[in-house]
């Protein structure tokens, strides 16, 4: 059982300068789960999450930065400045950081979203200072040499390339288009093939020197880890790149706002020839700060989250129209995304997507039943517990919620939360999320009469 502290204990200074502040954000019984935080001197917080009855641990740094941080003429800048890091520092070469990892037999990489930016590793317990030492030298040394753009240069627009080679990966970024413009957060994360080949490695260091800012980064590590050697370890490497200044300095807040997202009834279409289409039909959502988002969980987890739901019966085992069908929700610091994708032959598009809204429909006017609620909350609540049973899966939850929410939910808590929600308050978010007009997007080789007839899905 995990317990929630609220006792903070900080270093003091005689000289008045900026001090270390350390607060146990979780306690857990025998240590497993406590999670600590300190913010150190220059803004930068250290996370970690102890897991003593494993060998391994996942360090990560997390940076506040995404896609919807570009500009139009900077639109990709931060994927292209995820792979610059890798490519050297002062100390290392590219050659070096990659072979320092699998050394040890580690695994290193890095991901961009449209509101962060990651970068891991993953190694033994002994190898945690290695790893460390790697990952921020990256994050703080990193030489960004022109050569070095234009060689990455080729690899983004091959990775671009291979995304639009795979239409049931690319229309998901068509999707983000749809409902939301030509918006930051409706912009492709990898940007397009005018826009990187527009960036120079001057604007790129601009960009990395405004957004790795100490004040920006969270540190995380997950595991066979002790906080204190941990806090120790990466402010050696912070003060050695002189990264930390010693400031009294306030960690970035996470995200807020309100967006008002595009009105519904919009499909766009790009006809690729393939063997299937693929299609998602959405609505709004819910932003990840809203609490209805457990009974949006519930419900997207009942309409397609598994084998038993209704969308994976009513398209897949009773008709048979489809292999891949299934629900998601998408929430941001200020909106959310709904969808329904499946992948089908192009002729049976129109049969696919009038079930789906048939479902929709039904489930927006007439609510789940108490048993699919209650098989749903059962599925929510296993495969929460499942997917953190590594210490890759806890680095992620403890990085993506001080980054995101500025606080720690222990996994008690939030299966307490999915528990508490009701059926009245699944019906609730059913009929705004549901209720709402849907638009739709679709990548495919339809015909022309086929494609006339997908505003049928939204009307």
């Amino acid at each position: 059982m995990t317990s929630r502290t609220h006792w903070t204990t900080a270093r003091t200074s005689s000289e008045g300068r900026a001090v270390a502040r350390t607060q146990t954000l979780l306690k857990g019984e025998g240590g497993a789960g406590t999670v600590r935080r300190t913010v150190l001197p220059g803004g930068l917080r250290v996370v970690t999450e102890t897991l003593p009855t494993v060998r391994s641990v996942s360090f990560g740094i997390w940076a506040h930065v995404g896609s919807r941080d570009e500009t139009p003429s900077l639109n990709g800048a931060t994927h292209y400045l995820e792979h610059l890091l890798f490519k050297g520092t002062e100390r290392r070469s590219a050659l070096d950081i990659s072979a320092a990892v699998d050394a040890v037999g580690g695994e290193m990489n890095a991901f961009t979203a449209k509101e962060y930016t990651c970068y891991y590793a993953r190694v033994l317990d002994t190898d945690l200072p290695l790893a460390i030492d790697v990952v921020c030298d990256m994050l703080t040394g990193s030489l960004i040499e022109a050569e070095d753009v234009e060689a990455e240069r080729g690899v983004i627009l091959e990775e671009i390339a291979m995304t639009e080679d795979d239409p049931g990966d690319g229309v998901h970024d068509l999707f983000a288009h749809t409902m939301l413009g030509d918006t930051p957060l409706g912009r492709p994360v990898l940007g397009t093939p005018d826009t990187v080949n527009a960036l120079t490695p001057a604007r790129i260091r601009r960009f990395y020197k405004k957004h790795y800012d100490p004040t920006h980064l969270v540190v995380t590590a997950a595991g066979n880890v002790d906080h204190a050697k941990v806090v120790r370890l990466v402010r050696r490497a912070f003060e050695r790149a002189g990264a930390l200044d010693g400031t009294d300095a306030t960690p970035l807040a996470p995200r807020a706002g309100a967006r008002t997202l595009r009105a519904g009834g919009r499909v766009e279409h790009l006809n690729r020839k393939s063997e299937q289409a693929h299609v998602i039909l959405g609505t709004p959502g819910l932003a990840r700060s809203d609490d209805r988002r457990w009974a949006l969980g519930v419900l997207n987890t009942a309409l397609g989250g598994g084998m038993s739901s209704r969308l994976f019966q009513e398209v897949r085992e009773k008709r048979g129209l489809a292999y891949s069908v299934y629900s998601y929700t998408s929430g941001y610091a200020d909106c959310g995304l709904f969808g329904v994708y499946a992948g089908c032959r192009p002729n049976q598009v129109r049969d696919v997507l009038a079930i789906c809204r048939d479902q929709l429909d039904q489930v927006a006017a007439e609510g789940l039943t108490d048993d699919e609620i209650r098989r749903a909350i059962g599925q929510l609540r296993g495969s929460t517990v499942l997917g953190l049973e590594d210490s890759g899966a806890l680095m992620h939850r403890i990085g993506k919620s001080e980054l995101c929410w500025g606080a720690q939910l222990s996994v008690d808590e939030m299966l307490e939360r999915i528990s508490a929600v009701t059926p009245d308050e699944v019906r609730e978010v059913a009929r705004e999320v549901l209720g709402a007009r849907p638009s739709l997007s679709v990548i495919g080789p339809l015909k022309d009469r086929q494609a006339d007839r997908l505003h049928e899905a939204v009307a």
